[in-house]
């Protein structure tokens, strides 16, 4: 009710007028932040209609989903809406991404029917931060190369500069990628097969064998593409034709095959493909039946 005398709302009046209810009242004005502007003679707690504009200022304010400590600082003066309501914007950011990386690892989970150890690592890879991701790949990049002073720069250039950006929306194939890319650089095979390559490649730069253009992958699909689809096999007398035109009758063909086998590791397709995937990319073209085949051609003329 409204006392006469003075124009006052009662907690009951000032519910009837804003449509919420007396114990939600109660409650924020216990909490501090909608004084009673005094008593009745009854000890009732009594509102003015300066009342009812801070009580729709805390109750827009609530439903925008700021805490109480918030709503108390922008009726104190201490802060005003706009600056209470970007650093909440910034937090509402980080919670929506939180929430993003949570749903898309939990697609992950349920698409490879994870295990309980299984779901622990991939949730604490999926929230690495960016610096994080960044500080797993440089560690395998430096072991990697450790030591090799003669290895091509332009190779440790493109490791040391590949990104590993998960977006703030990350996909379930993308997250997954990213999990399975920092198990693998993790593991001590798959940098063992890469220091192999980089060995390789220090040894063999100023030879520059057959294999070594940067023209030969691109003229090994363009023969052995062909080759394959007509039903050539690497062992038969036809695929002689193809290695003739591809490397000449003169070149030093064990050097090729360790180049090949070096380079076309199956691990080392994969993590050119999780790159991809990780950043939004289409995974590369790679080829690697052809280069399989003539690997395969090789080795069956090896002991000839």
């Amino acid at each position: 009710m409204i006392d006469d005398d003075t124009g006052l709302l009662t907690i009951g009046a000032l519910a009837r007028a804003t449509g919420l209810t007396v114990r939600t009242i109660r409650y924020w004005s216990d909490e501090g932040v909608l004084t009673p502007v005094g008593r009745s003679a009854g000890g009732y707690r009594m509102y003015d209609a300066g009342s009812v504009a801070r009580l729709e200022l805390i109750r827009t304010l609530r439903e925008l989903g700021l805490g109480l400590d918030d709503v108390r600082s922008v009726l104190a003066g201490d802060a005003t809406v706009a600056q209470v309501a970007a650093a909440h914007v910034a937090a509402l950011d980080a919670q929506i991404r939180s929430l993003k990386v949570t749903r898309a690892v939990l697609s992950t989970v349920a698409r490879r029917g994870s295990t309980a150890e299984e779901t622990t690592l991939m949730n604490k890879l999926a929230r690495l931060s960016a610096a994080e991701r960044r500080r797993i790949i440089e560690e395998f990049v430096e072991e990697t190369f450790r030591g090799i002073e003669t290895a091509d720069p332009e190779i440790r250039r493109r490791l040391e500069h590949t990104s590993v950006d998960l977006p703030d929306d990350p996909t379930p194939e993308q997250v997954d990628a990213w999990v399975e890319l920092a198990e693998l650089v993790q593991d001590p095979g798959f940098r063992t097969r890469m220091r192999q390559m980089v060995e390789f490649n220090a040894r063999e730069r100023t030879a520059a064998p057959s294999g070594a253009s940067p023209w030969f992958p691109k003229r090994l699909v363009q023969l052995v593409q062909p080759a394959r689809e007509r039903g050539v096999a690497p062992g038969s007398p036809e695929a002689d034709a193809v290695l003739d035109e591809l490397l000449g009758p003169d070149s030093d063909r064990a050097s090729v095959l360790e180049r090949l086998e070096t380079g076309t590791n199956a691990q080392v397709a994969r993590y050119r493909d999780l790159m991809a995937i990780v950043n939004g990319h289409e995974p590369p073209q790679q080829h690697t039946e052809d280069f399989a085949w003539v690997a395969a051609a090789l080795r069956a003329r090896a002991g000839r």
